[in-house]
């Protein structure tokens, strides 16, 4: 189809319509396009959502965001829904765009134009096949901020290699330092690489807003999940490159202070980490032994490290006083004077009396459902971030941002329908 008819674009407006939400927080007026998918990008974008971005999430319209279909699921039939879709999605607008339509690479120009970022997470050099890589869009709009994410960044020998969070994690050196010690390596048990990617985006992004934003000169921001993981490797780089030592699984063990790990209690499991002089002879009092203090053999921190006296004196120590009481009941006794608690599940973490009056759990609407999810732990005094909002139908916002913001006319919307363009 031809290009459709709409109001002509003024560069220096960006303003929604009334009958479009606005965010609450520090990045209220700041429009954010997301075509991401999945949760390295979605992440990204609901994170300056909560923090008051107007994001308009964009999905093909024949191959929308398949973690629609992930579960856990709310409803029944046709109204089913996915609640992880709804995690990492409030507060966005949904509109479908086919991006390899004539009509939508015109749409997504013109949205463009009124935006300030972009976030896409497809694999390098996808979107410059389709004409809208970062240098076409910033033609159409100088100071756009356009970030990517992707598993090996834009430019490197593996820069156009498929990827995963696993394969962020298996390359960027994470994986080869979890697991039990003395065992063979075992995935972080959560999605590490899509997360640290979004973190990073989310930080860049609006570091290089606030530089159009003082200049008028936009740019590209690359983020690669390998080098947002090998971030998280903690000791493991300096210990190499200075020390010579490579990295293993250590389990429940630290690399350099003891007693600092993972205790066995009469319910489950607790956290103790009073290594420093100082929190060792709060033990030693809270626990009734404090003449251990002076015990020559182990009245220090670094003799508490050393593993063969560790092993032998001091970790049967903690394991005896960890032993007879509950969780709840170290938790009383220690849990205010030394670094001492709970491990504890998902179903503790979420009716954890402090989780809740921080407001870290906090109902998505989403499909004429409530999911409760995370909330989200930026708190601002002045600009509080909101994380809850609902999380967009597939295309549900289609008319109010194609008709409403961009002024696509009523003739030429029918004929985007009609030809699958959105």
């Amino acid at each position: 189809m031809t290009e459709p008819r709409m109001k002509p674009v003024d560069p220096t407006e960006t303003s929604l319509p009334q009958s479009l939400p606005l965010g609450t927080g520090p990045l209220r007026g700041v429009v954010v396009l997301d075509i991401t998918r999945v949760v390295a990008g979605p992440y990204c974008t609901m994170m300056l959502a909560d923090l008051g971005a107007t994001v308009i999430k964009i999905e093909n319209p024949s191959d929308p965001d398949y973690v629609r279909g992930f579960p856990p699921f709310v409803g029944e039939g046709e109204a089913v829904a996915s609640a992880f879709f709804a995690q990492y999605n409030r507060h966005k607008l949904g509109v479908s765009l086919n991006l390899k339509s004539d009509g939508g690479k015109a749409l997504l120009k013109k949205l463009v134009a009124k935006a300030d970022l972009i976030v896409e997470n497809f694999r390098p050099g996808t979107m410059d096949k389709m004409g809208l890589g970062h240098a076409a869009l910033l033609a159409v709009n100088p100071r756009l901020v356009y970030v990517s994410i992707s598993g090996f960044g834009q430019f490197g020998p593996n820069s156009r290699r498929p990827a995963y969070d696993n394969s962020a994690q298996s390359t960027g050196g994470l994986w080869s330092l979890n697991g039990e010690k003395n065992g063979p390596p075992l995935r972080v048990g959560t999605i590490i690489g899509d997360l640290s990617a979004s973190f990073y985006a989310a930080i860049a992004a609006l570091a290089a807003l606030l530089h159009a934003r003082s200049t008028g000169e936009g740019q590209l921001v690359d983020v690669a999940q390998q080098d947002s993981v090998m971030t998280l490797t903690e000791h493991a780089i300096v210990n190499y490159t200075v020390a010579g030592k490579i990295g293993a699984p250590l389990g429940n063990d630290h690399p350099f202070v003891r007693p600092y790990g993972q205790y066995a209690c009469k319910d489950g499991f607790v956290f103790f980490g009073a290594y420093t002089d100082k929190f060792w002879a709060e033990a030693c009092r809270l626990f009734g032994e404090p003449a251990l203090t002076q015990d020559p053999e182990i009245d220090s921190m670094d003799k508490r490290f050393k593993e063969e006296v560790y092993e032998r004196r001091v970790a049967p120590i903690v394991r005896r006083w960890c032993a007879s009481r509950t969780k709840a009941e170290l938790e009383a006794l220690a849990g205010d004077l030394i670094p001492l608690t709970p491990i504890k599940t998902i179903a503790e973490v979420v009716n954890d009396p402090h989780i809740l009056a921080r407001q870290m759990m906090v109902p998505v609407q989403f499909a004429g459902h409530e999911v409760q999810a995370f909330g989200t732990p930026m708190k601002l005094s002045k600009t509080p971030a909101n994380a809850i909002g609902s999380a967009p139908g597939f295309g549900e916002h289609n008319e109010a941002v194609l008709r409403g913001w961009l002024g696509v006319e009523q003739g030429d919307y029918a004929s985007l329908v009609k030809e699958g363009v959105i």
